[in-house]
Parts: structure tokens; C-alpha cells; sequence
């Protein structure tokens, strides 16, 4: 007993002093917990392109300006694979031997709520640009907001309603069947979401299909769906899993519209998806067809930079940079307690995804989404939903 009791003394002492941090005199120290490989590395990439478009315009204006003068930030970018343990362990790793003063990501909700729980624990600011799922700024034992975690999204919650809305209101559809991923924890909110709002607005759900990751045959599940007839079907999984569920329920014979959540929004599900997506329709944050002035700017630089036009986890990023900096600036200090009461005094910040309002208290911002298509090979703009 004393050796166990010895054991877990020396693996909980460090996580109590890193939350101390040790600031660079020079520079600030921004990490980055991004999903650079595994099952969707189109999302970590546009994190990191937008993160380091970000910040190397910061620098090249002087950097960010403290109480003690401008500094220049450098950015520390490590790759989760997309999987909750490896988040887990890059968190403490940033936190604690890294010193930065916040955290940029994970995006994934799988990845994203352990992060949180270490990040809250070793009082270091994290920022999730595309974590939708509620847990991800929730402690789990209490249910209260979490003091150091932050999003730069809407939630689950908000989106399932816009989808259901959408999807009785404009599309009229009166049934609807669900195919999700079990094992992955923002898609399996997401069915739920869904379907608790549809069936209150009404509708019917005739199927309620799963599957789990690295599934790679769907016949079952969709044969079920084929003899429920329902007018759409519901996939809130990654994009890199729908086109070939796509694919093989249009072999079956299924003619019913697809509907998405955000986790469909990088490009490569138009690449890998072809005719078998077209015409599917999908909740997002961002869309390069309604832009502001500031969004306008961001399209155009990172066009120019990286040779291709940003998705929503890139414009997310970005204002998730902008938000830690606006934080910096506003607290004064290159410290981990001053930039999180300064963002939690945040209440309004224009970024290019459109404004976001804080709740005192609370880490989810108040902001609008998009509705795209999938149409003649590009996402098209459809409608917008307000909070």
C-alpha cells in the first residue's frame, strides 16, 4: 500500500506544479493539440495552416503588446492522431514541460473533453475551435461550466435543432433514419440531439442505425433503412466516413436526401464522395459565400498562402487564435491566471466566423450557423440559423 500511495504521489505532484507555468521572458508560448494524423488529418491541417497564418501576421505587426512590452508568439503544434488517450497525454505535455500559457484544440469532441478535464485541472486556458459536444466545457462530476475551457462553436444542441428545423420546415420531410457511430462521442450526441428534436417537432424516426469506427461495410444497417423508407437520413459522422456509406446505400437503391452535421465540412468528402453526396445538405459554421469584410480578408490571405480556400475548422481556428490574443492583450501578462480572467471577461469578439457573445460564466459563445449543400462539386450557401 505505501509503495502504491508512493507511486501515485509522484505521478499527481508534477500535474500541481505545472499549472504554475514558467513564462518566457521573450516570447509567449501558444500550444497547439491537433489532429495531424489518424482518421481525420484534413482538420488538423486547416487548424494548423490557420493557427500559423494567425500568428505569423501578429508577429510580423511586432507581436502581441503586454504590460511589459510587445512580444512575438511562437506557436508549439503537437499531433493528437485523433485519439482521446494520445489528446490526453499531449495536454500534459504542453502544460507541463512546454509552459505554454494556453491551448489551442482539440477539435474532435473525443479528443477534446479529456483535454479538458487536464487543462482544468492544471488551470491552463484551452480553446477548442470545433468541439460541439456540451461535455467538452462541462465539468463531469458537477455539470458546472468548467473555469478554463473555452470553445469557439456552437453545440450540439443548437445544431440539432437547426437540422431538425431545417429538415421539417424546408425540406418537409416527415420521416427521418439515423446512422451513426456508437463508439464516438460526438457523433452518438449528435443521433440523440436529433432525434429527440425531430420527433418533437413531429416527425418520425423509422431507423436508428449504428456502426463503429473502422466499419467498413454498412449493408446491414442501411437494408434496414431501405425498408423503413424515410425521406432523409441522418449521418452525423466524419466526412471521412459518409461517402462511402454514400456509395453503398445508392448500390441499394436508396434515393432519400442525405443530411449532416459539421464534422462533414472539410472538402475531401466532396473529393472521396462525388455524385453519391451530391445534393446532401449539412450544418456548418462558416461559409466563404456570406463573408464579411474581416472573413473576406482571412479568404484571401489564406487562398494566397496555402493555394486553396479555408474550411470552417480554419476560420474557427483562426478566431480561436484571435480570442486568446484579444485575452493576452486585455490581461496584460504573459501568465496563465491573467489571460483566463481576462477571457472569461470577454463578452463580444468580431472574428470571421460572425460575433460571438459570452454568457458570463460560461466557455460556449452564442453565434449563428450556416446550412450548405453539396452541389455541382462545392458546398453551396443556403440558409442561416440564428440563435
Amino acid at each position: 500500500m505505501l509503495k502504491l500511495l508512493a507511486l501515485l504521489a509522484s505521478v499527481s505532484f508534477p500535474l500541481v506544479l505545472a499549472g504554475c507555468g514558467r513564462p518566457d521572458a521573450d516570447t509567449v508560448k501558444v500550444g497547439m493539440n491537433i489532429e495531424l494524423t489518424g482518421d481525420i488529418p484534413a482538420v488538423g491541417a486547416s487548424s494548423k495552416n490557420a493557427a500559423e497564418l494567425f500568428f505569423d501576421q501578429l508577429n510580423e505587426k511586432g507581436g502581441v503588446t503586454l504590460a511589459d512590452g510587445a512580444k512575438k508568439v511562437s506557436l508549439v503544434i503537437r499531433d493528437n492522431a485523433a485519439k482521446a488517450d494520445q489528446s490526453a497525454s499531449v495536454t500534459q505535455q504542453l502544460i507541463s514541460s512546454q509552459d505554454v500559457v494556453a491551448m489551442v484544440g482539440p477539435n474532435s469532441s473525443a479528443c477534446a473533453i479529456p483535454a479538458g478535464e487536464i487543462a482544468e485541472t492544471l488551470k491552463c486556458v484551452m480553446i477548442s475551435p470545433w468541439s460541439t459536444n456540451p461535455k467538452t466545457t462541462l465539468d463531469q462530476a458537477s455539470g458546472v461550466p468548467k473555469r478554463y475551457v473555452f470553445r469557439g462553436c456552437f453545440t450540439d444542441p443548437f445544431q440539432a435543432i437547426v437540422l431538425a428545423k431545417f429538415v421539417s420546415n424546408d425540406l418537409g420531410a416527415k420521416k427521418a433514419a439515423v446512422l451513426y457511430d456508437v463508439s464516438s462521442e460526438a457523433p452518438l450526441g449528435q443521433a440523440t440531439l436529433f432525434r429527440d428534436t425531430f420527433t418533437a417537432a413531429g416527425g418520425e424516426i423509422v431507423a436508428f442505425e449504428t456502426f463503429t469506427t473502422g466499419d467498413k461495410d454498412f449493408s446491414a444497417q442501411l437494408t434496414n433503412i431501405r425498408e423503413a423508407n424515410p425521406d432523409v437520413i441522418f449521418l452525423p459522422t466524419y466526412y471521412n466516413d459518409v461517402p462511402l456509406i454514400a456509395q453503398q446505400a445508392r448500390r441499394l437503391g436508396i434515393t432519400a436526401k442525405f443530411i449532416g452535421s459539421d464534422a462533414w465540412s472539410s472538402p475531401e468528402i466532396i473529393k472521396l464522395g462525388g455524385a453519391d453526396v451530391d445534393g446532401s445538405y449539412f450544418c456548418n459554421h462558416f461559409s466563404t459565400q456570406i463573408a464579411t469584410d474581416e472573413a473576406k480578408k482571412f479568404i484571401a490571405d489564406y487562398t494566397a498562402k496555402y493555394g486553396q480556400a479555408p474550411d470552417d475548422v480554419a476560420a474557427l481556428t483562426y478566431d480561436a487564435c484571435g480570442l486568446v490574443t484579444e485575452a493576452l492583450k486585455a490581461g496584460g501578462k504573459n501568465d496563465r491566471e491573467a489571460l483566463r480572467e481576462a477571457f472569461a471577461q470577454i463578452r463580444e469578439y468580431k472574428g470571421v466566423t460572425g460575433t460571438f457573445r459570452f454568457e458570463p460564466g460560461s466557455g460556449d459563445p452564442i453565434k449563428s450557423a450556416v446550412v450548405l449543400q453539396i452541389k455541382d462539386g462545392a458546398f453551396q450557401w443556403v440558409t442561416n440559423a440564428q440563435p
